[in-house]
C-alpha cells in the first residue's frame, strides 16, 4: 500500500490500472458515436484525475454542490399547492435521469454522461418554476443585466459561483437540456470548444432558443426531459383536480401513446430507441406518427394544465413579490447593511467562488441570490420584509426556559 499524503488515499497502483482497464473495456463496448471519458475536457483542470471516470467524477461533484441540495423544496408545475404527492423538482431530475439512462443503455451510450447532465440540468430553476422565471427575467431586463434563463442560471452555478470545473461535455448538454422546446429529431454538434460554448450561452441570452447539444447523450438528456413530465404532469393534474377524466386527452394521443404515464414512458422510450439505433449516423429521434402525437399532447398539457386560469391566478401577487424582494437586497448591497440576508446566506457563506463575487455587478448578485431561493425560503425572506419584525417577551435579554408566553 502506498503512502497516505495528507488527507488523500492513493490506492496501490495495480489497482489503479485494473480500475482504468475495467473503465476502459467498458467503453470499447459504446456505440460509434457515443462519448469517451478520455474526450472530456475541463475548464482549469485543476486537480488530476482519479479512479473515476471523468463524468462519472462530475456527478459526483454536481450532487454535492449547495445547488443541489435546493431541489428539496423547488416545485414543478403547481407551485401553490399543498399537496406531497406531486412531482417536485428533485424528483423530476431523478426521472429524467432515470428516463435518459433506459434510453442510454440500449443504445450503447455513456451513462455516466447522461447522469450527470440530467442531475444537474434544472439546478438553475428558481421559485414559482416558469412563473418566476419570467418574472426575474422582466426584472433583469429593467436592471439592463440581460435575460434570465433556467439552462444558463445552471451553468453559471456549477460553472461560476460554485466553480465545480465540470467538463465541457456535461456543462454544454446541461445549457441545450431544453425539453420544454418541440424535437422530433436531433444531431449532436460534435466540433464544440470553450469558444463556441460561451458563444452559445451568450446568444441564448440575447436572443433566446436553444442550440443542439455536442453529444448524443445531451440529445438523449433533452428527449428524456420531456418524457419524464409529459405524462406526469397529467397525472398531477388529475391529483390535484384540474383534469377530471382521461378522456380529454384528444383521442389521438390515446391511440397512439396511451392516457396512463407509465403507458406514455414506455411508448415514448420504445419509439426512440427503435428510431435511433443506427451505427452509421448519430441522431436521435421519433417515428413520424409518435412525433405528431408528442407535439399535440404537449399542447394539450399547455391549454388544460400550464395555462390553466387556476394556475396562473396568483401570478400578479407573485410579481410584486419578486418586485419587492430584488428591490430590498439590492438596496441592501447598495447600502452595505452587513446583517442582511444576502450577505450571511450568500456573498459570505464561504461556499461562493470569491472570483465571482469580484466580478459580478450588484444587480447580478441579487439575481443569483434569488435564482439560488427554494420557494420556502424566497417566501420566509418576503414575509420578513413586508411583516413588521416581533420580539419574544421584552426587547433585552431572554426569557428562561417556560417563561415565553404562546
Amino acid at each position: 500500500m502506498e503512502p497516505v499524503h495528507g488527507y488523500r488515499r492513493r490506492l496501490p497502483r495495480e489497482t489503479e490500472r485494473r480500475i482504468a482497464a475495467y473503465i476502459a473495456e467498458k467503453e470499447s463496448l459504446f456505440a460509434r458515436f457515443a462519448a469517451r471519458s478520455e474526450d472530456g475536457v475541463r475548464r482549469h483542470q485543476r486537480k488530476p484525475e482519479d479512479i473515476r471516470a471523468k463524468y462519472s467524477r462530475d456527478t459526483d461533484r454536481i450532487i454535492h454542490t449547495k445547488a443541489y441540495a435546493r431541489y428539496i423544496d423547488k416545485t414543478q408545475v403547481f407551485y401553490l399547492v399543498r399537496n406531497d404527492h406531486i412531482t417536485h423538482r428533485v424528483l423530476h431530475v431523478q426521472l429524467v435521469s432515470k428516463v435518459a439512462r433506459t434510453i442510454g443503455r440500449s443504445l450503447r451510450l455513456n451513462e455516466d454522461l447522461i447522469e450527470a447532465i440530467a442531475l444537474g440540468h434544472d439546478i438553475g430553476h428558481i421559485p414559482y418554476g416558469h412563473v418566476g422565471e419570467a418574472c426575474l427575467s422582466a426584472i433583469c431586463h429593467r436592471q439592463k443585466i440581460g435575460t434570465f434563463r433556467h439552462n444558463v442560471q445552471s451553468v453559471r452555478f456549477l460553472d461560476e459561483i460554485e466553480d465545480r470545473d465540470l467538463t465541457l461535455q456535461v456543462l454544454d448538454g446541461i445549457l441545450c437540456h431544453n425539453g420544454e422546446t418541440y424535437d422530433s429529431r436531433l444531431e449532436p454538434r460534435m466540433e464544440k470548444t470553450w469558444q463556441t460554448f460561451d458563444a452559445e450561452t451568450a446568444d441564448i441570452l440575447q436572443h433566446g432558443g436553444d442550440h443542439p447539444p455536442m453529444t448524443l447523450e445531451g440529445c438523449v438528456v433533452r428527449f428524456a426531459d420531456t418524457i419524464a413530465y409529459i405524462g406526469r404532469d397529467i397525472q398531477d393534474a388529475v391529483e390535484v383536480g384540474l383534469i377530471d377524466d382521461r378522456a380529454e386527452i384528444p383521442q389521438r394521443v390515446r391511440d397512439v401513446l396511451g392516457e396512463e404515464n407509465p403507458t406514455i414512458i414506455d411508448t415514448l422510450i420504445k419509439d426512440l430507441i427503435e428510431q435511433s439505433e443506427s451505427e452509421d449516423r448519430a441522431v436521435i429521434g421519433y417515428s413520424r406518427e409518435v412525433a405528431a402525437a408528442l407535439a399535440e399532447l404537449k399542447r394539450f398539457n399547455y391549454d388544460r394544465i400550464y395555462h390553466h386560469p387556476k394556475v396562473t391566478a396568483e401570478r400578479a401577487k407573485i410579481e410584486r413579490m419578486y418586485d419587492m424582494v430584488f428591490t430590498v437586497f439590492l438596496e441592501d448591497l447598495e447600502r452595505e447593511r452587513r446583517n442582511s440576508a444576502i450577505y450571511s446566506d450568500f456573498i459570505d457563506a464561504g461556499w461562493i467562488n470569491p472570483a465571482y463575487i469580484r466580478n459580478a455587478t450588484e444587480p447580478e448578485l441579487v439575481r443569483d441570490y434569488i435564482a439560488g431561493m427554494t420557494d420556502r425560503y424566497f417566501e420566509r425572506r418576503f414575509r420578513e420584509i413586508v411583516m413588521p419584525k416581533k420580539v419574544d417577551w421584552r426587547f433585552s435579554g431572554h426569557p428562561s426556559a417556560g417563561d415565553a408566553p404562546f
